[in-house]
């Protein structure tokens, strides 16, 4: 359902709230704690904005998800290097391959 452009923020009930959050979430940078239009209702119901805080939480956990892992450390750099500096494989390791 997309969001209606004419909701009032000021009268807007939690059980009305709650309907809108999934468009909310998808039709916004996925920061719905920071939409300006937002503060003033969720200031005045903090169980919305912990519900917001938990789905802020959840989406971000599940995006890293999909993120590529993290840089090997400068250790590994350092091994490789030492590796290639001594002329890579062992000699019985080159046999190993062979």
């Amino acid at each position: 359902m997309p969001l209606p452009t004419d909701i009032n923020f000021d009268t807007l009930k939690p059980e009305e709230f709650e309907q809108y959050l999934p468009d909310l979430f998808a039709n916004g940078s996925g920061k719905v704690s920071e939409d300006p239009r937002l503060k003033q209702f969720l200031d005045n119901h903090p169980d919305c904005a912990a519900l917001v805080n938990d789905l802020e939480t959840i989406a971000e956990h599940a995006r890293s998800l999909f993120q590529a892992a993290a840089d090997p450390s400068d250790k590994v750099w350092q091994n490789i290097q030492n590796k290639l500096e001594q002329g890579g494989l062992e000699e019985n390791e080159e046999q190993e391959l062979a």
